[in-house]
């Protein structure tokens, strides 16, 4: 069930901001995602990306090595760029 509430704008420096009732819940500092929908709007929790650490794989192959011109070398080829082959298939 939905619950409706009213809410403030406010000049917050260049920016303007919602004011949300403490009685919806909403913790500070959460990061939302806004949608302009129509003349009004969707927020909704932002997913976190989360972010990659690379620290555990630096050093875990001593192996790996850069490619050299010849591994980056490539045999050329005919390119059907008109569609013939597949119009004949």
């Amino acid at each position: 069930m939905a619950y409706e509430h009213r809410a403030r704008s406010f000049r917050s420096g260049n920016s303007v901001a919602i004011r949300l009732p403490a009685a919806l819940g909403v913790e500070p500092g959460r990061e939302w995602k806004v949608e302009k929908s129509g003349d009004g709007f969707y927020i909704a929790p932002a997913v976190d990306q989360g972010k990659i650490d690379l620290s555990d794989v630096w050093g875990s192959m001593p192996d790996l090595r850069p490619l050299t011109a010849d591994d980056r070398a490539m045999t050329p080829r005919e390119l059907d760029w008109t569609g013939e082959l597949l119009k004949r298939g």
